[in-house]
């Protein structure tokens, strides 16, 4: 999503060049969506991979659809609305298929719950989409347990990607996290640093807190605080994905060394108690 319009405005020479020395790490889930950038950062990639195919082989690509912005590349749309029926589902696949110059879709998420959701016919469009080779997995983004529960009953969903974070704790309360183990199912979570607001000079009290905290765990592990937060989301036991967001390919390899650092049960909660500010009942 930062990579292009919407955050760091990288070219696409620069975008080729994290892609590659992403893959030379050993991360090839790449995370898109259709309203990226206004509608432009799919078509942005599908450029190198136009100019590159032999990327094409080596990683896999998550798409969103659903949401419907005001922009200039989509003048019909009048309101932002979410929209999950079966046409808009197919036409927003096939335009991305045609974006990115692919012809799959490794996994696609519905990206915000409509309202108006009608669970079997978006199910027969993830059967039809996924038999004709278009979409490989189906997933749901930002839904509730029940949201997600309805849909999951009338087609397999293997993931669901939701915010959390030391700054969002609303998944270990809400279900959430409890539905994916009991379903078997993954969570991926955005903004594992509360959206940058962790690493800037707001002076809260909250985050102050959390900054001091990490810090003092950090200093026992010799970690930043970028790890310290993601061992943090690591540390629960039915594995979250934590999708960085970051341009910068010394954060990735961070997030990568991050992944060995094992902190105690206590320091979890206390960590947890630091970002709530009260001691857990």
């Amino acid at each position: 999503m930062r990579l292009g319009a919407w955050g760091a405005k990288l070219s696409l020479a620069e975008q080729e060049s994290f892609i590659e020395q992403c893959i030379e790490l050993g991360l090839v889930d790449f995370d898109l969506a259709d309203i990226y950038g206004s509608y432009t950062t799919e078509s942005e990639i599908g450029s190198i991979l136009k100019r590159r195919p032999d990327l094409k082989s080596k990683i896999r690509i998550t798409s969103k659809c659903g949401i419907k912005l005001i922009a200039e590349n989509r003048p019909n749309h009048t309101i932002k609305s979410y929209d999950s029926t079966p046409q808009h589902i197919i036409n927003s696949v096939e335009q991305t298929l045609s974006d990115l110059g692919v012809e799959q879709i490794e996994l696609l998420l519905l990206h915000r719950p409509d309202y108006l959701m009608d669970a079997e016919a978006i199910a027969d469009t993830f059967n039809t989409l996924h038999k004709s080779g278009k979409v490989k997995y189906f997933g749901a983004s930002n839904f509730s347990t029940s949201q997600f529960e309805l849909l999951h009953a009338f087609y397999p969903l293997v993931t669901n990607q939701i915010e959390l974070s030391l700054m969002h704790l609303d998944p270990f309360d809400d279900g959430v996290l409890d539905q994916a183990q009991r379903l078997a199912t993954t969570i991926t979570c955005w903004s594992p640093f509360g959206g940058g607001a962790l690493f800037s000079d707001d002076d809260h009290q909250r985050i102050l807190n959390i900054r001091s905290k990490c810090a003092v765990i950090g200093e026992k592990y010799n970690a930043s605080l970028d790890q310290i937060l993601l061992a943090w989301i690591n540390k629960y036991p039915h594995k979250i994905t934590p999708i960085i967001g970051t341009t910068k390919i010394e954060r990735v390899r961070s997030a990568i060394d991050a992944q060995k650092i094992k902190i105690t049960h206590e320091e979890w909660y206390d960590l947890f108690q630091t970002s709530t500010g009260v001691e857990i009942p």
